[in-house]
């Protein structure tokens, strides 16, 4: 570039002190000495002018091709992220099928546990009843025979005793003295059979309420995650 700059300044030298032309304001300057300059002015004129002429030459087609291949750039991204949302939106519904069909399988496998439990209890519940039930006709039979017997033994008492007027008192005080513990004994069996049917029936009673409140809090905590699943904002980015 200096040299371009001295040449021109050369070309301006040459011009100012060059013989004007009577009349005219033209002038006469030495042919060959400007020829010469100009030659050295294109010679040092940089490569990269020329290639900045092409570039405008071709700006309009370069700018077009340029624009081309950003449409088609932002046609394929746009394809693509349609197709990565479309795979997106599958892998979801995918995930929660599964999800769903693993929540369902287990409520189905818990409910049959608990049927299972269930029909144990009542069978268990039905055999100690109808344990309490055989323990407390025995136990009322052998009272009935303890009574009766105490009865027979009294009435024989008493008519052995009855031709005896000095301890027909005393026969009647025993044999009513026997008929009472015979009652008593009676009831108190009665009782204990009662009682022991009734604490067999509370710890069943307890044993259903633990099982239903086990499967209920099962229950509780499947619905708790399909439930947040389904309810969840979905992220494409996953």
């Amino acid at each position: 570039m200096y040299r371009v700059f001295e040449a021109l300044d050369e070309l301006v030298t040459i011009v100012e002190e060059a013989r004007g032309v009577p009349m005219t304001s033209g002038c006469v300057v030495p042919r060959g000495d400007v020829l010469e300059l100009l030659d050295d002015v294109r010679d040092a004129i940089p490569a990269e002018l020329d290639d900045a002429q092409d570039v405008l030459d071709h700006k309009d087609e370069l700018v077009g091709k340029a624009a081309h291949e950003a449409e088609t750039g932002v046609s394929k991204a746009r394809s693509d992220a349609e197709r990565m949302l479309s795979e997106a939106h599958a892998e979801a519904e995918r995930m929660l099928a599964e999800a769903r069909a693993r929540a369902e399988r287990m409520v189905g496998e818990a409910e049959n546990q608990a049927e299972r439990t269930v029909a144990a209890g009542r069978q268990e519940y039905d055999d100690l009843v109808g344990r309490a039930h055989s323990e407390a006709d025995r136990m009322v039979q052998a009272g009935r025979a303890s009574y009766e017997r105490a009865v027979e033994e009294g009435r024989a008492e008493q008519v052995r005793l009855v031709d005896q007027t000095e301890v027909v008192a005393a026969a009647h005080a025993e044999s009513a003295r026997v008929l009472d513990a015979a009652q008593s004994e009676a009831i108190r069996l009665r009782n204990e059979c009662d009682a022991y049917v009734d604490g067999k029936l509370a710890d069943f009673e307890d044993l259903l309420a633990h099982t239903l409140r086990s499967v209920g809090k099962g229950r509780s905590h499947l619905r708790g995650p399909a439930v947040a699943s389904v309810s969840a904002p979905f992220d494409y980015h996953d």
